[in-house]
């Protein structure tokens, strides 16, 4: 496999590994991360300052034991030499000059552990009030972030919300369309069957002209009927008939005599 093929394959396999990290990656966590390690750098050096305190503490203690013996020789030295004896007195002075040196050799020591610790505590108010203010902004971002998320989120609900009410509003618009064309058609029925161009198989179907022959001509018969039942009652049998095949016929003309029932008399 040749150079320029490894190299490509490395360099996507990195994009990728980088792609998955920065999804993985969670940025709130990373600021309590490095918040936790600033306060684990102040502690430190929290233990530096005490530590330093201890040991000039300590330094404090040595010169106030080595200048309480110097004093106690200059003491005994100046009773010895009160009491004529000058060796002792010599003696005791010498033994002074030498805890002197010390004495200054621990002052010295003392002044540079003091100004150390005065650097550290420095250092640790300085680092603190940069802790603080880390704590306040990581705080801010936090709040900022998971506040943009949740919009994000709720963006991204509406966004699918609509794309659904999309295909709703194309659904309800295509059942109104189909609606319409239903009533439409229904209506256009209505009307040919109302003008009778639509006929009706059956032979049932009757216009509204012939529906009122029908009407009178039934009503018709019905008089007529009712005047030759009025002439058998009251004996004028064949003048009612007459007239009865005279309607019946219509313009003059008789028809064909038929016999028709006859009502008894009771």
């Amino acid at each position: 496999m040749s150079d320029g093929v490894m190299k490509r394959m490395g360099m996507i396999f990195r994009a990728k590994a980088n792609k998955a990290l920065d999804r993985a990656e969670d940025p709130r966590e990373t600021l309590d991360y490095s918040y936790q390690k600033q306060l684990e750098l102040l502690q430190k050096v929290r233990r530096g300052v005490a530590d330093v305190a201890t040991s000039r503490k300590r330094l404090e203690l040595q010169l106030n034991q080595l200048q309480g013996q110097s004093a106690k020789l200059e003491d005994q030295g100046r009773k010895a030499l009160a009491l004529g004896r000058e060796d002792l007195a010599r003696e005791a002075l010498s033994r002074r000059s030498a805890l002197q040196q010390q004495v200054t050799d621990l002052e010295t020591q003392h002044q540079t552990l003091q100004g150390e610790e005065e650097k550290l505590t420095l250092a640790a108010q300085r680092l603190q009030a940069k802790v603080d203010a880390f704590r306040t902004k990581k705080e801010t971002i936090k709040a900022t972030y998971t506040a943009a998320q949740a919009q994000t989120r709720i963006g991204e609900a509406f966004s699918g919300i609509s794309e659904e009410m999309g295909d709703v509003g194309m659904a309800i618009q295509r059942a109104e369309d189909k609606t319409a064309q239903l009533q439409a058609r229904a209506g256009a029925l209505d009307e040919l069957m109302a003008s009778g161009a639509l006929d009706d198989p059956s032979g049932m179907a009757k216009d509204d002209i012939t529906a009122e022959l029908d009407r009178l001509s039934g009503g018709s018969d019905v008089e007529l009927e009712l005047q030759r039942m009025k002439a058998e009652l009251a004996g004028g049998t064949s003048a009612g008939q007459q007239a009865l095949e005279s309607g019946q016929n219509g313009e003059g003309q008789s028809a064909p005599q038929q016999d028709r029932p006859r009502f008894d008399k009771q």
